[in-house]
C-alpha cells in the first residue's frame, strides 16, 4: 500500500512523515490523477492539499470520482483539496481540517478564499490566502490582541484586493487611517508573531490521516528526502 500527496506552499516539510511509502508531488492539476491510475501499481491513498488553477486546468471532480470508483482512498484539505472534498464528500472523499469544515458548513463559499500565489520550485508564498487571514483575525480577537472592529476593518480591506495582491503588509497599509494607531500596531504585531497558519495546520492533519490508511512501515534512509 502506498500514498501520493499533492502539495505545495501549504505543506511544511516537518509535517511530512519520513516514510518510503508516501510520495509528495507538486500541486495537483488536470490529468494528474489519471496519470496515477495509469501506473502499473497505482497508490492506494491519494491526498490533495494544493492545486493549480490559473496557469493550468484545475483537477476535476470527475477525476476524483474515477479514483474513488477504483477503491482508492481520497483525502483533501487546506486549499484545492478542501474544495474538491466538499464537492465529492457525498461520494466517498474524506475532507480534513478547519478549512474544509468552513466550506462544508457554507460559512465560506468563494474559491478565492484559498487562492494564493507562490514561487515555483520552492513553493514559497508570495500572497496570503484570505481564509488564513480570517482564522488569524478570529484568533487575535479571541486572544484580546486587538478589537473586533479592527479585525473587521482588516478583513474588509483584504477581501477587496485581488488575491495575488493580498498580503498582510499591503492590507495594513490600506487600513492605516481606518483604525487608531494603537489598534493598527496591535493587529500588525499579532499577525507578525502569533497568527495561526490554518492551511498548514490542516495539511499536517491530512498527512496524519494518510498514515492511518497505511500499514506500519520502516522509515526512509536518512539521506533520502520525502519530497518529489
Amino acid at each position: 500500500m502506498t500514498a501520493v500527496v499533492f502539495a505545495g506552499p501549504s505543506l511544511r516539510r516537518e509535517s511530512v512523515p519520513d516514510r518510503r511509502d508516501i510520495e509528495i508531488l507538486p500541486p495537483i492539476q488536470r490529468g494528474d490523477i489519471d496519470a496515477l491510475l495509469a501506473r502499473d501499481m497505482p497508490p492506494t491513498v491519494i491526498g490533495i492539499v494544493d492545486g493549480r488553477f490559473m496557469q493550468s486546468l484545475s483537477i476535476s471532480p470527475k477525476e476524483v470520482l474515477k479514483a474513488i470508483d477504483q477503491g482508492i482512498h481520497l483525502l483533501g484539505s487546506s486549499s484545492m483539496g478542501a474544495l474538491r472534498a466538499v464537492e465529492c464528500a457525498p461520494y466517498g472523499m474524506h475532507g480534513v481540517g478547519k478549512i474544509f469544515e468552513e466550506y462544508l458548513s457554507g460559512r465560506v463559499d468563494a474559491d478565492d478564499e484559498v487562492a494564493m500565489i507562490y514561487s515555483e520550485g520552492d513553493f514559497l508564498p508570495i500572497s496570503e490566502p484570505m481564509i488564513n487571514l480570517r482564522f488569524a483575525v478570529k484568533a487575535g480577537v479571541s486572544a484580546g490582541a486587538f478589537e473586533e472592529h479592527t479585525g473587521e476593518v482588516f478583513l474588509r480591506a483584504a477581501k477587496a484586493l485581488y488575491f495575488p495582491e493580498r498580503t498582510v503588509d499591503r492590507v495594513l497599509r490600506l487600513t492605516a487611517g481606518e483604525v487608531t494607531a494603537k489598534e493598527h500596531r496591535r493587529i500588525g504585531e499579532f499577525l507578525a508573531s502569533s497568527a495561526p497558519d490554518t492551511k498548514s495546520e490542516d495539511a499536517a492533519t491530512l498527512m496524519a490521516r494518510v498514515v492511518e490508511f497505511l500499514p506500519p512501515a520502516a522509515p526512509a534512509p536518512s539521506d533520502e528526502g520525502a519530497w518529489s
